[in-house]
C-alpha cells in the first residue's frame, strides 16, 4: 500500500513539474518505504496477554463506586434472560413448557449467609455457562442481539458483559445454576474469584424447570444484605420499572385458630408435666390464653416492583391519577404536582421523559443551591442509573421531579455515569426547553383565564367571585410564590434561556395594587412617549412607596416596578432590556424624563439661581466625607445638583448610574467574606439632589449667599444630608454626629440652652426615717397584742 501511495504521489509531482525525473523516497520517523515492507513480511503477531486475577481485581474493586449496584446488575441479567424467553415464546408457544411465568425472586438465608437471585428466564446450557460466565467481557445478550434475524422488539439491557462479576463486591464465592431448554441437563458453575471455575452436572436433577439461580455466599461485610428490608430498598431503588414482576422473600406472622395448633399445644402439655417447679395457672386464665390467637412464622413472596414505567405509555393511555402516583413515588411527595409534561425527545438521541412541577418547595430548597444536583432520575432501558445527575438539570431548575429513559445512551461500563459530555448536554439543553415550555404554558392560561372573565357578561360576575372564593389563586401564581427565586437565579445564570425567563418573571409595580405583574403587562401600560422601564429596590413595598426618589413618577403617574427582593436587582441588571426597553433604577443618577422646551429652560435658570449653594455645598461635604466627622464612613460625594424627581422632599442621595443601589450595599455588607476595599469600589460616588422649591433649601441659599461662613447653615447643610442618606436607603457608619445635632434640635425645640454645661442635680435630704420608726413600733405593737389575744 505504501509503495503504491509513492508511486501515485511520485507520478502526480511529475505531471505538475512536467519532469520526467523521480522524487527520492519518503522517509518517515526514520523508515523508509521500502524498509516498512521488509518489516511487515517479517513481522511476527502476537495476542494480548490479560492476567487474569489482575483483571477481575480491576472488575471488582475498581469498576464500580457502590457496591448495592450488584444486584441492578444481575436483576438487569435476569431480566435479559426472561425477555430472551420471551422472545422465543413468540416464535414458538411450546418454548415455555410447564413454567410459564415470567419472574424474578430474591431471597436469603442468614443461616447459610446467602442471597439468590432466581429467573425464570432461557437459562444457560453448559458450554453457554463456559463461555458466557467463563470469559470477561463476554456479552450474551450481544451475541443475542447480533444473532436475530430481523431485529425484533427484544428490549434488552445487557452491553459490556462484566455485571455479572459485580457480585464479587459482597460475595466471596458464587453459585450459578442453570437450565434451558436446549439441554436436557441441568449445571452448576460455580467460582470464588481466583482465576478459575467449576462446572459440573446437578446431582440433584432438574430443579428450576427453565431459567437460572445464582446464589451469592456473602463477605463478612456485606451481612447487612441478609435483610429482608435492605434486599427490598436496593431492588425497588434501582429495578423498580423493570417489566417482569420482582419478588423478595419475607417472613410474616399470622393469626392461627387454636383447633388448627393443636400438635403445638400437645408438646406444651408435656413440657408442663416434667417440670414440677413450674406453677399451674388458674382455669380460667387457661381458658382466656386459649381464646386469644396464636402466631405462626409464615414465608410469602412480596412484589417490589409494583410501580409501572407509565412513560413507556402515549400521553393519552395514562390517566391523571396515575400521573399523581407516579410522582408520589419517585418524588416521595404526600402532594399531587402541580403539573407535569410528558414527552418523547428525537434526534441526536432519543429519549423519553416525564417532568413534574411540585406544588411546595423543599425547606432546604435554598440551603445548598449550589451544591445540590438535579433530582431528575436518569434510566437506561428502565433501569436505574443514577438518582442525581450533575448537569442533566441547570441548578437553577434542582426542584423539577422526574424521570429520563433511553435505550442507546453512550454509558460507561459501571452504567454509573455518561460516557460523552456532548451527550448531556443536548439531553440537558431539551429538558430545560419543555420546563420553561411548561411554565410558560402556565404563565399564558392564568393571564388569558382573567382576560376571559373581563369579557364575561355581569350576570355571570357573581359565580366568579364563588369560584375565585374557592380558588383565589392561579397555578401559576402558586408556583411563583414558591420558586420565584429559582426563576430569578436562572435569569441571571442562564444566558442561552434568559429571554425565556424574562417572560416568566412577576414584580410589584406602583399600579399593581398588591398584585404580581409580568413585564408584558408593565408595557402595555406605559405610556407612549416613554422610553424606559423604571426600577426601585428597597426592603418592603411600604418603605419604598414612602421614599422621595419615587416622587415625580408618581406626579407624572409613570409606572415603576418595586423590587423587595435582593434577587430583584441583580435579575434586572442581568436583562439590561426588555423588548428594547432598558431597565432603568429611579435611584441612581442620570434619570432621563420626558420635558417640555419651557421646563428645559426653566430648569437652566433654577441652576445657575442655586450655583452658590450647591458649589458650596459640595464643598462642605467634600471636607465632612474626607477630613471630618465622615471620614471612615467611606462616602464619597461626587455633586451637589438641584432634583428634577423630588417634589416634597427638601433632599435625596443617589449613587452613580453603575454603582450599587443603597439595597445592594445592604447585602454586600452583610456578607461574611466581604472585600471592604472591593465594596467601597463598587459603591459609587453619591450625589446629593436638592428640592428647589422647599422652604429649607430657599432659607439655606439665602444664608449662603448673605455668608458662606455661616455656622448654623453648615450644622443645617450637614444634617440635610446625613437624614438623606438615611432615607434614601443607605447606612451610617458613624451616627454620632448626626446625632449630636438632633440633640441639639430638640433642645433648641424645649427652650434649652443646648451648650449649658451639665450640672449634678441637687438631691434633698431624706426626712422621712423618723416616720419609718413609728411605722416599725407600731407594727410591733400590734403584733404583741395579736400574741396576748
Amino acid at each position: 500500500m505504501f509503495r503504491v501511495c509513492a508511486a501515485v504521489a511520485i507520478f502526480l509531482v511529475g505531471l505538475k513539474a512536467e519532469s520526467t525525473e523521480a522524487d527520492p523516497e519518503k522517509v518517515i520517523d526514520g523508515f523508509s518505504d521500502g524498509d516498512r515492507a521488509k518489516m511487515a513480511e517479517s513481522s511476527e503477531k502476537h495476542e494480548f496477554q490479560a492476567e487474569v486475577n489482575r483483571l477481575m481485581d480491576i472488575i471488582i474493586n475498581s469498576l464500580y463506586t457502590d457496591k448495592q449496584v450488584f444486584l441492578r446488575e444481575l436483576i438487569s441479567n435476569a431480566a435479559d434472560a426472561l425477555e430472551k424467553a420471551r422472545f422465543h415464546s413468540v416464535q414458538d408457544e411450546t418454548f415455555l413448557g410447564d413454567t410459564k411465568d415470567f419472574e424474578v425472586k430474591i431471597e436469603h438465608d442468614a443461616d447459610a449467609k446467602t442471597i439468590s437471585i432466581i429467573d425464570t428466564g432461557i437459562g444457560m446450557s453448559k458450554a453457554d455457562l463456559i463461555n458466557n460466565l467463563g470469559t470477561v467481557a463476554k456479552s450474551g445478550t450481544t451475541n443475542f442481539l447480533e444473532a436475530m434475524a430481523e431485529g425484533g422488539d427484544a428490549n434488552l439491557i445487557g452491553q459490556f458483559g462484566v455485571g455479572f462479576y459485580s457480585a464479587f463486591l459482597v460475595a466471596d464465592k458464587v453459585s450459578v445454576t442453570s437450565k434451558c431448554n436446549d439441554d436436557p441437563v441441568q449445571h452448576v458453575w460455580e467460582s470464588s474469584a481466583d482465576a478459575s471455575f467449576t462446572v459440573v452436572d446437578d446431582p440433584r436433577g432438574n430443579t428450576l424447570g427453565r431459567g437460572t439461580r445464582v446464589t451469592l455466599h456473602l463477605k463478612e461485610d456485606a451481612h447487612d444484605y441478609l435483610s429482608e428490608d435492605k434486599l427490598k430498598e436496593s431492588a425497588k431503588k434501582y429495578s423498580q420499572f423493570i417489566q417482569f414482576p420482582i419478588y423478595v422473600k419475607v417472613k410474616k406472622e399470622v393469626d392461627v385458630e387454636a383447633e388448627e395448633d393443636d400438635d403445638d399445644d400437645d408438646k406444651e402439655d408435656e413440657d408442663e408435666e416434667q417440670k414440677d417447679h413450674v406453677e399451674t395457672k388458674d382455669e380460667e386464665e387457661k381458658d382466656e390464653e386459649d381464646k386469644k390467637p396464636k402466631k405462626k412464622t409464615v414465608f410469602e413472596w412480596e412484589q417490589v416492583n409494583t410501580q409501572k414505567a407509565i412513560w413507556l405509555r402515549a400521553k393519552e393511555d395514562v390517566t391523571e391519577e396515575e400521573y399523581n402516583e407516579f410522582y408520589k413515588s419517585i418524588s416521595k411527595d404526600y402532594l399531587d404536582p402541580l403539573a407535569y409534561t410528558h414527552f418523547n425527545a428525537e434526534g441526536e438521541i432519543e429519549f423519553k421523559s416525564i417532568l413534574f412541577l411540585p406544588k411546595k418547595a423543599p425547606f432546604d430548597m435554598m440551603d445548598n443551591y449550589w451544591t445540590k444536583k438535579s433530582e431528575v432520575k436518569l434510566f437506561v432501558r428502565r433501569v436505574l442509573v443514577a438518582e442525581k445527575f450533575d448537569e442533566l438539570l441547570p441548578r437553577y431548575l434542582n426542584f423539577v421531579r422526574g424521570v429520563v429513559d433511553s435505550d442507546d445512551l453512550p454509558l460507561n461500563v459501571s452504567r454509573e455515569q455518561l460516557q460523552q459530555n456532548k451527550i448531556m448536554k443536548v439531553i440537558s439543553k431539551k429538558l430545560v426547553r419543555k420546563v420553561l415550555e411548561l411554565m410558560k404554558k402556565l404563565a399564558k392560561d392564568e393571564e388569558s383565564g382573567g382576560d376571559d372573565e373581563e369579557e364575561e357578561s355581569e350576570e355571570k360576575e357573581e359565580k366568579e367571585e364563588k369560584k375565585e372564593k374557592k380558588d383565589e389563586e392561579g397555578l401559576w401564581t402558586k408556583f411563583w410564590k414558591e420558586f420565584n427565586k429559582n426563576l430569578k437565579m436562572g435569569c441571571y445564570e442562564d444566558d442561552s434561556n434568559r429571554s425565556k425567563l424574562s417572560k416568566l418573571l412577576r414584580f410589584y409595580t406602583t399600579k399593581s395594587e398588591g398584585k404580581e405583574v409580568s413585564l408584558d403587562k408593565y408595557l402595555d401600560r406605559m405610556q407612549e412617549s416613554q422610553e424606559s422601564i423604571y426600577y426601585m429596590s428597597g426592603d418592603s413595598i411600604e418603605t419604598m412607596k414612602k421614599a422621595p426618589s419615587l416622587q415625580i413618577f408618581l406626579k407624572k403617574d409613570l409606572e415603576v416596578l418595586m423590587l423587595p427582593d435582593h434577587l430583584d436587582e441583580p435579575c434586572l441588571q442581568k436583562l439590561a432590556d426588555y423588548e428594547g426597553k432598558k431597565f432603568v433604577s429611579i435611584q441612581k443618577a442620570d434619570v432621563k424624563l420626558d420635558e417640555t422646551e419651557e421646563e428645559k429652560k426653566r430648569f437652566t435658570k433654577i441652576k445657575d439661581m442655586y450655583k452658590p449653594l450647591t458649589d458650596w455645598w459640595k464643598k462642605k461635604l467634600t471636607d465632612l466625607t474626607e477630613s471630618g466627622a465622615m471620614k471612615e464612613a467611606g462616602v464619597k460625594v461626587e455633586k451637589v445638583e438641584v432634583s428634577k424627581r423630588l417634589t416634597e422632599s427638601p433632599v435625596v442621595v443617589v449613587t452613580s448610574q453603575f454603582g450599587y443601589s443603597a439595597q445592594q450595599e445592604k447585602v454586600m455588607k452583610s456578607q461574611a467574606f466581604q472585600n471592604k476595599e472591593q465594596l467601597s469600589m463598587m459603591a459609587g460616588r453619591k450625589t446629593l439632589e436638592i428640592n428647589a422649591n422647599h422652604p429649607v433649601i430657599i432659607d439655606l441659599l439665602a444664608k449662603v449667599k448673605a455668608s458662606e461662613s455661616d455656622e448654623a447653615a453648615s450644622k443645617t447643610a450637614e444634617v440635610l444630608f446625613q437624614t438623606a442618606l438615611i432615607e434614601s436607603g443607605f447606612e451610617i457608619a458613624d451616627p454620632s454626629s448626626l446625632v449630636s445635632h438632633v440633640y441639639k434640635l430638640m433642645s433648641k425645640e424645649l427652650g434649652v440652652n443646648p451648650d449649658a454645661p451639665l450640672k449634678e442635680i441637687e438631691v434633698p435630704e431624706d426626712e422621712e426615717e423618723p416616720e419609718e420608726e413609728d411605722k416599725d413600733d407600731e407594727d410591733e405593737d400590734a403584733k404583741e397584742e395579736k400574741e396576748d389575744l
